[in-house]
């Protein structure tokens, strides 16, 4: 794998993980309004924004376990902080919809 395909995969993760962390910031606000399909509808796109970024994870997983070289760059630390973080932020999310549904 070359460095512009690594990058390529890299901005792929950072764009999907980052538009699933917007998606999940306004539906925090649904939910301090009381939206909760709103929030719910939001946290449902988050996922999907995730799964994209995790497509290109996998592919780069799947490349490197048949055998091929990759460099790891700081963009693809970068990229791997934006998805954990996206996935920490959406589990946090999915737990706030019900306690303010409760509360």
């Amino acid at each position: 794998m070359n460095q512009e395909e690594l990058q390529v995969a890299a901005f792929e993760i950072i764009l999907h993980s980052g538009t699933a962390r917007t998606e999940i910031h306004e539906a925090f606000a649904d939910m301090r309004e009381g939206r909760f399909d709103e929030a719910e509808a939001k946290l449902d796109h988050s996922n999907e924004e995730i799964l994209e970024a995790h497509h290109a994870q996998t592919k780069l997983l799947q490349d490197y376990a048949s055998g091929v070289e990759i460099k790891i760059e700081i963009i693809m630390v970068h990229a791997q902080d934006h998805l954990m973080t996206a996935l920490v932020v959406i589990d946090l999310a999915q737990e706030f919809v019900d306690l303010y549904k409760k509360v």
